[in-house]
């Protein structure tokens, strides 16, 4: 497909709304296993001012326009879409020197985050333009006067620049949370390997699921396009430190106070327990994951295991084991299926990593592999990027600079040993900052102990323990709903992490006004808004005749004696405040034997409930119960239910309602408060 006439293909940018070419031939890119050209890459001439404006003037206002669910279900059909045509990325993806296994990490687990966030937007967030975010608050005695946070989606577009080491997954996880949140995106892939993200934008764009420069792509330099972004816009950064740290400083981003997130290079540790000798189910876990993490993209991932730390006394155990495990990965050209491993990037990426083993070595010696001599089952050595498994022994971590600092972004991975849980927490914090940590333990109390003592410098800690060892989807897997970023060297962004990713590219902004035009703006009734009490009993209305603030406040009903021995004697709850009246009072929260919480519900219901079929289909669950003031036998129990919000589901003849219910007494003091949740037809039947 991208050799043509013998020639590589030139790579294509994709903005305002057409594919072009850059006005030179461009950079070739090579095959990283056997040197070939794949592509050439340039994006000279394109004028990014004019991309930017497109993103703002022509997608934004298509995506705002749509509401969570549109987007979700957008996000949806998009993931299908890829994932029908996955062979073809597999196919390509072999250029990059992954491994078939390697390519799932990047393709499938790219369109997986897609459906993942499709899933979320529509079961967490509403059917609805605009996300209410908090509590009410109340901001006057009379309820007058009231206040709310709201999330809203910025009408620039999210600059995302990626890494080299997943052209799939890199582009999908930042691009999923961008567009559930309603904003455009320009990508700017890694050139090494732009050939595969072109790829699968093309896909996307030929699929017209997205409003019309939703994705903008430039393979190459992105010029000046930085100079023109304002405080609307995002700029995100995945690569080195350094890199980073030059696009942070760029004047516009600090002029115009951009939003930046940056995840830099990341010296990840994986720490065994002193618990978990040699023999132990753990041992041979931590033993598997260390290998797997340094072998996985040939080490090329940003959650790579770069520190192993382990007590002094099973490190010689550590490293023989080690030494064998990795002595068995196969080194290859990754279209071979014996292969377990594929080369680097590129040879000047081999050639760094190398540089960088050098650079460890002031600090430690090699104990296992030779980065001189690669030895491959298949694939030519020299045109190759090839480089074998290289584990490091640091004796001294505790005095040692290099191996806190330097990362060699390749499989290299250096041992530390230590003595006591004090040391280990140590030599991780020296880390400055990371992506990931790996305990392995069995023992709760050094569990507890690493954890607590290593999280301020981590954005996550997986806990590897022989209960886990099925299940657990490992050291170096970010995943959809957990924050993937850290804190220091790390680059002190957050992605991912479920719905708290889609806020990152919208504004909160505090609304404060009457409780009406509150919920006008928030689509949600509060309390002191306006209701609309008709006459027409509310569960009788379709979502197409109902309204939010539709009210029905009930008759009474006197909670006896008998009742509460009836429910206790009936559900099995003889807890004493229920049955002792001297026990109850002796309790310093009520005066005498109460009526049960769930009775109280229970009696809720039987008073605002209307029988009858309708358009009401499914009661599917209580939010936020509180029970306020205890019930006392003889107390008259009166309820207010109030449509709080409604939800219609697209694509389904039904959507769901929440209502505000509120339980009173003869008094007037409430009783219970919580919210009942609803599925309501869309019409009439």
């Amino acid at each position: 497909m991208y050799i043509l006439a013998d020639r590589p293909r030139r790579l294509e940018s994709y903005v305002g709304g057409v594919w072009t070419r850059g006005a030179k031939d461009g950079v070739a890119l090579l095959d990283a296993a056997t040197g070939a050209p794949v592509a050439l890459i340039d994006s000279s001439g394109i004028d990014f001012a004019a991309a930017l404006a497109y993103g703002r003037e022509k997608a934004g206002p298509a995506l705002r326009r749509m509401s969570f669910h549109e987007r979700a279900a957008m996000l949806k059909a998009l993931a299908q879409a890829l994932m029908d045509r996955k062979e073809e990325f597999y196919a390509l993806s072999t250029a990059t020197g992954a491994t078939r296994t390697d390519s799932w990490i990047d393709i499938e687990g790219g369109i997986g985050t897609l459906f993942s966030y499709a899933s979320k937007g529509k079961r967490e967030l509403p059917n609805t333009r605009v996300l209410a975010d908090g509590e009410v608050e109340t901001l006057s005695r009379d309820g007058t006067f009231s206040a709310r946070h709201i999330l809203t989606p910025l009408e620039g577009v999210a600059i995302h620049i990626n890494a080299f080491n997943f052209p799939c997954w890199g582009m999908l996880e930042k691009l999923a949370p961008t567009l559930l949140a309603g904003m455009p995106a320009i990508v700017k892939p890694a050139s090494q390997t732009a050939y595969l993200t072109e790829l699968m934008v093309r896909r996307m764009v030929e699929t017209g699921l997205l409003p019309e420069g939703s994705v903008q792509l430039v393979c190459g330099s992105v010029g000046d396009l930085l100079d023109h972004v304002d405080g609307q816009d995002v700029v995100t950064f995945t690569g080195s430190a350094v890199t980073g740290r030059k696009l942070k400083m760029h004047p516009a981003i600090i002029e115009n106070s951009v939003r930046f997130t940056m995840e830099a290079d990341s010296l990840n540790a994986a720490v065994l327990g002193l618990d978990a000798g040699p023999g132990t189910e753990e041992f041979e876990l931590f033993v598997k994951e260390v290998a797997r993490e340094m072998t996985a993209k040939a080490g090329q991932k940003c959650t790579a295991i770069r520190r192993v730390i382990a007590p002094r006394a099973h490190s010689d155990a550590l490293i023989a084991a080690l030494d064998e495990r990795l002595g068995k990965v196969a080194l290859g050209n990754p279209a071979d299926e014996s292969v377990r491993m594929g080369p680097l990037a590129s040879l000047g990426q081999r050639e760094e990593v190398r540089a960088r083993i050098r650079d460890l070595a002031a600090d430690a010696e090699i104990v296992a592999g030779d980065p001189a001599n690669p030895q491959v089952v298949s694939g030519d050595v020299e045109a190759g990027a090839f480089l074998n498994p290289v584990l490091l022994f640091c004796g001294k971590p505790g005095a040692a600079r290099a191996v806190h600092d330097i990362e060699a972004f390749g499989p290299v991975s250096t041992l530390m040993p230590y003595d006591t849980a004090e040391e280990a927490v140590d030599l991780v914090k020296r880390g400055k900052g990371s992506l990931v940590t790996s305990v392995f333990t069995n023992d709760p109390c050094i569990a507890e102990e690493l954890v607590l003592g290593i999280a301020p410098f981590n954005g996550r800690v997986m806990i590897g323990n022989r209960a886990s060892a099925k299940t657990s989807t490992g050291h170096g897997s970010p995943l959809p709903g957990l924050v993937h970023g850290g804190p220091g060297r790390a680059g002190g962004g957050e992605e991912l992490g479920g719905i708290r990713g889609v806020k990152h590219y919208m504004q909160r902004t505090a609304v404060q006004g009457a409780p009406g035009l509150l919920s006008a703006v928030t689509g949600r009734w509060i309390e002191g808004a306006p209701v609309r009490a008709d006459g027409e009993h509310p569960f009788r209305k379709s979502l197409a005749e109902l309204r939010i603030g539709d009210q029905l406040v009930t008759a009474t009903r006197t909670v006896t004696l008998e009742d509460i021995e009836h429910f206790a004697n009936f559900t099995g709850d003889t807890f004493y405040a229920h049955m002792d009246e001297e026990a109850a009072r002796a309790n310093p929260f009520f005066d005498g034997r109460v009526a049960h919480g769930y009775l109280i519900v229970s009696f809720a219901a039987g008073l605002f409930v209307d029988p009858a079929p309708g358009p009401v289909l499914a009661n599917y669950g209580v939010d936020n119960l509180r029970l306020l003031t205890p019930v006392y036998p003889g107390d008259a129990l009166q309820v207010r239910l109030t449509c709080k919000e409604i939800n219609p589901r697209i694509n389904a003849e039904h959507g769901e309602v929440r209502w505000d219910c509120r339980v009173t007494n003869q008094t007037g003091a409430t009783v219970a408060q919580y919210d009942v949740l609803t599925m309501v037809a869309k019409t009439r039947g």
